[in-house]
C-alpha cells in the first residue's frame, strides 16, 4: 500500500508544480507505472483470497482490454489469436487527437479489473485518485481518454460476461459421497479439509486453446498398493524425500525450493482451538511478477509492457482451464492421504495439500506454459533474479532462463510433498505443449 500511495504523491507533485505554470502538460502514463497497475491488481486479488485458477481470469481480462484498447485502431487487437469461438465482436471508435492511447489502455484495465475482484473498491479508489490527478493535468485529453478507454473497457466486459463463468456459479458443488469406499479418489485434506476447488472450471471458454482438454496428458501409473506398482513405488518416494530433506533440516536447498514456489493463496494454521489463513500469492501471481521483472530488464517500453502482461495472462488462464479439466477427470488421491492412511499416521507434508485432485500438478502445467510464452517473447537463456516472494519474507533466487525456472517450479511440488512425480514430469510437458501452441498463435 505504501507503494501506491507513493506513486500517487509522485504524480500530484507533478501536477501543482504544471499548475502553478498555468499551461496544460501532457500525461505521462509509463511501462513503470502500469506496473503499479498490475501490482494493485496482485495485492487485491491476494486480499480477496481468489482461487488460483480463478485469480488466472482476474489477471487476463483486465490486461487483455488494456491490449484491446491500444491495439484495435490498428486492426492488431485480441481477435488476431482468439480462438474461432472466443473472438470478441466489439464496436470501434477511430481515436482522435485528444486521445492518449496509453491513459486509454490504463484506464480500460481498472474499468476491467473492479468487476473482478471482491474488493471493488480498493480499484475503484485507486482509480479515482488518478483521475482527480490526470483531469487536473490536462482536463481535454483525460476527459478524451477516459471515453474512449471506458468504452473499450465495457466492451471487453461483455465479452467477459459470455465464458461460461457465472453459469458454473450455479453448478452442483463436487460429490465426495460418489468416491465412498474407492481410496484411488480424491478426499479433502487437513487441517480445513476444505471442499474441493472448481470442479467445473473446464467449461470456462478458453482464449486460444481449441478446446479444455485440448492437450491430455497420458494416463498417470495405474492406481495400485502393491509394493511392486508404479503408483506405489511413486507414494514411497514422495515419503523418502520427505524423510530425507527433514533429516538436513531447515537449512535443505529442497525446503527453500519448495516454500518459495508454494503460491498457496490460502495457507490454514492451526493453533489450539483457533484457525487463520496466510494469504499469498497464486502461481499465476507469481508468474505475472515473472513477467514484470522480465519487462524491467529488457527495458520494454509501455506498448511492449502491456503485450507482454496480456499473452503472458491470457496464456495462464488457459494453461489452468486444461489442467482442471485432467484433474477431476483423472480425480486421483494426494499422497497426503495415502501416506497418513498406510505408511505413516503422523507424516505432515512440507507444503499444506491444496483442495483439488492431484494428477496433473498445476503448477507445472501453469509454470511449463508461462516459460514458454516468456521464451517467446524475450528470447532463451534469459537471466534473472526472482523477487517475487520477498514481500512473503523469502530471499531471491536466480535463474538462467524461464524454462528453468519452470523445472525448478515443478519439482518442488516432489519436495513439499504434495504431488507425486508423475504429475510432476507429465505436467511440465502439458504445459509446455500449451505454451508452444499458445507461442506460435500469439507469434
Amino acid at each position: 500500500m505504501q507503494l501506491f500511495n507513493r506513486i500517487i504523491v509522485i504524480i500530484t507533485i507533478t501536477f501543482l508544480f504544471t499548475n502553478c505554470s498555468k499551461t496544460e502538460t501532457e500525461i505521462q502514463i509509463t511501462s513503470e507505472f502500469y506496473h503499479t497497475v498490475v501490482d494493485k491488481l496482485s495485492v487485491t486479488i491476494t486480499h480477496d483470497v481468489f482461487s488460483p485458477p480463478v485469480a488466472s481470469r482476474v489477471y487476463a481480462y483486465p490486461n487483455a482490454a488494456a491490449f484491446e484498447t491500444l491495439n484495435n485502431h490498428k486492426n492488431s487487437g485480441l481477435n488476431i489469436f482468439l480462438n474461432s469461438k472466443s473472438k470478441i465482436a466489439i464496436k470501434k471508435i477511430k481515436p482522435d487527437h485528444n486521445i492518449n492511447l496509453k491513459l486509454s489502455s490504463t484506464i480500460a484495465f481498472l474499468e476491467v479489473a473492479k468487476e473482478l475482484v471482491f474488493s471493488d473498491h480498493e480499484i475503484i479508489n485507486f482509480r479515482d485518485s488518478l483521475y482527480q490527478v490526470w483531469k487536473g493535468q490536462n482536463q481535454r485529453v483525460f476527459q478524451a481518454s477516459k471515453t474512449y478507454g471506458e468504452h473499450y473497457g465495457n466492451e471487453v466486459i461483455q465479452w467477459m460476461n459470455s465464458d461460461n463463468y457465472s453459469e458454473t456459479r450455479t453448478l452442483p458443488e463436487y460429490n465426495i459421497a460418489k468416491n465412498e469406499g474407492d481410496i484411488s479418489k480424491w478426499t479433502p485434506t487437513p487441517p480445513s479439509y476444505m471442499d474441493a476447488i472448481e470442479p467445473h472450471w473446464n467449461k470456462i471458454r478458453p482464449f486460444i486453446l481449441n478446446s479444455a482438454d485440448q492437450f491430455k496428458p497420458k494416463t498417470h501409473p495405474q492406481f495400485s498398493m502393491k509394493p511392486e506398482s508404479d503408483f506405489y513405488k511413486e507414494l514411497l518416494e514422495v515419503y523418502h524425500v520427505d524423510q530425507k530433506i527433514r533429516k538436513i533440516g531447515d537449512n535443505s536447498s529442497e525446503i527453500a525450493i519448495a516454500q518459495f514456489w508454494d503460491c498457496n493463496p490460502y495457507v490454514s494454521v492451526a493453533k489450539g482451538h483457533y484457525m487463520f489463513a496466510k494469504k499469498k500469492i497464486t502461481p499465476g501471481g507469481h508468474w505475472i511478477g515473472i513477467c514484470k521483472i522480465a519487462c524491467r530488464n529488457s527495458n520494454s517500453d509501455f506498448e511492449s509492457t502491456v503485450n507482454a502482461y496480456a499473452k503472458t495472462s491470457i496464456a495462464i488462464a488457459d494453461a489452468f482451464i486444461n489442467c482442471w479439466d485432467e484433474k477431476y477427470r483423472s480425480n486421483l488421491v494426494r499422497p497426503e492421504t495415502l501416506i497418513k492412511q498406510y505408511i505413516d499416521d503422523s507424516w505432515e507434508p512440507i507444503l499444506q495439500t491444496p483442495p483439488f485432485p492431484e494428477y496433473t500438478s498445476g503448477h507445472s502445467v501453469v509454470s511449463g506454459t508461462a516459460s514458454e510464452v516468456l521464451t517467446m517473447l524475450f528470447g532463451d537463456n534469459f537471466k534473472f533474479n526472482d523477487d517475487t516472494e520477498v514481500p512473503y519474507g523469502l530471499p531471491i533466487r536466480s535463474f538462467n532462463s524461464f524454462r528453468k525456472a519452470a523445472e525448478e517450479a515443478a519439482v518442488s511440488r516432489l519436495y513439499g510433498g504434495i504431488h507425486y512425480r508423475a504429475a510432476i514430469d507429465e505436467g511440465l510437458k502439458q504445459g509446455r505443449n500449451v505454451g508452444n501452441f499458445i507461442s506460435k498463435a500469439l507469434k
